[in-house]
């Protein structure tokens, strides 16, 4: 079987699908391997490394699209900036194609895939089990965007994040607020908190708050069962109306007291909920920083704007992108981990063996034999225009989600 690693095609993306120690364990399962030259540039792996590796360097990306059996990339196909064709028209028929697809929110590229009769996989559905805890590529995204997100704010800051005792006087440290403590909200707890900043975090589901004072930080979320506040898989869920409100009031009393807020909810495949309004911003501390890792789905600031950077009220908004991105070396190193683990469960001896009663590998699958078979997948395309943003709008919990970056 041959395997293309093609040169991630997204604006400002450094990341790559797999690095040369990734490249080594697929050869030693009997795979034929061919990396684009210059895919491995941004997060800093030479073409001789994956030469040495054992890789074929492919310089022509439509011959490395058009020869491989199975791609594995980290976006979803986009629109190739110098083949003029959009990446999911360049796989052949009968293609495994494995990426972070986000399937809910890439209709139009599942329907093509669909259509070409590719097997596609999305890393973005591994199942939270310990057996797939080696491929969650989700949650290493997560804690690299979380981690860099506190890097982002404590630069934009005007102040110190630690307290500091100088001969000027004593300097008091920060104070953050991290909205949501799923894995990049955890992750920015713990790095807020190494910085020195006083930190808290707000998250609805009682069951996190061991999770979030083990950090050192202060959990604060309203009084509500476990029941009310997450789904069977522990993910945060839509609450009741008189819920929601008591959330809310929680959350906009404490926005106002932090220098610092960074916010991580998201739901999959809808916009992200809005739970800073603007007038929220209006009441913060002139000087004070908002760092939006769901900018992406829309925001959790009502004045986000995507890949940017605005100043409203005296407060800095960043939304950025991709932020896993930013740090490409180690990015890579584990979504490499990750995605490798993942396609050599469906590797045998060299050879494409898919298990359909394996759950990893079912819940993962979007597209097989031509037909769409993840169900919410199906059921969001199927559904009368309109209905996925009606539920969107109803999805307003102020929980938390693993951040898809």
């Amino acid at each position: 079987m041959k395997i293309g690693v093609p040169r991630e095609s997204g604006a400002g993306e450094r990341r790559v699908a797999v690095i040369p120690d990734g490249i080594r364990q697929l050869k030693t399962a009997g795979a034929e391997i061919l990396v684009e030259a210059g895919a491995g540039m941004g997060a800093f792996h030479a073409d001789k490394a994956y030469a040495d590796a054992g890789a074929t360097v492919v310089s022509d990306p439509a011959l490395l699209w058009s020869d491989a059996d199975a791609i594995l990339k980290i976006q979803p196909p986009l629109p190739h900036p110098s083949l003029g064709r959009h990446e999911a028209d360049l796989l052949r028929e009968g293609t495994v194609l494995v990426c972070m697809l986000r399937p809910l929110s890439n209709l139009d590229v599942v329907r093509t895939l669909a259509t070409r009769r590719v097997s596609s996989f999305s890393m973005d559905l591994i199942p939270r089990t310990t057996r797939a805890q080696r491929m969650d590529a989700l949650s290493s995204m997560a804690t690299a965007a979380g981690y860099k997100a506190v890097l982002l704010a404590a630069s934009a800051a005007p102040r110190f994040f630690p307290m500091l005792v100088t001969a000027a006087g004593t300097m008091a440290p920060a104070r953050v607020l991290v909205i949501g403590a799923g894995v990049a909200g955890l992750q920015a707890i713990a790095t807020a908190r190494r910085l020195g900043a006083v930190v808290d975090g707000y998250d609805i589901r009682p069951a996190v708050k061991e999770e979030v004072e083990s950090l050192g930080a202060t959990f604060v979320g309203p009084k509500l069962s476990a029941e009310e506040a997450q789904d069977r898989s522990g993910y945060a869920k839509e609450l009741s109306a008189e819920a929601r409100a008591r959330a809310q009031e929680l959350l906009l009393a404490r926005i106002p007291i932090s220098d610092v807020v960074i916010t991580t909810a998201r739901v999959p495949g809808l916009p992200a909920p809005k739970l800073i309004p603007a007038s929220a911003v209006a009441k913060m501390k002139p000087g004070s920083v908002i760092v939006d890792l769901a900018a992406d789905m829309g925001g959790n600031c009502e004045l986000t704007e995507p890949g940017t950077e605005v100043v409203r009220h005296d407060v800095t908004i960043l939304g950025p992108i991709r932020l896993a991105g930013t740090i490409p070396i180690h990015a890579s190193q584990m979504y490499s981990r990750n995605i490798v683990s993942f396609f050599l469960l469906m590797l045998k001896d060299g050879k494409l063996a898919l298990d359909m009663n394996d759950d990893i590998v079912r819940d993962t699958c979007v597209t097989h034999d031509g037909k769409i078979v993840h169900a919410p997948t199906r059921e969001r395309i199927e559904q009368p225009a309109g209905a996925a943003g009606a539920a969107g709008a109803a999805s307003g919990a102020a929980g938390s989600a693993r951040s898809a970056t």
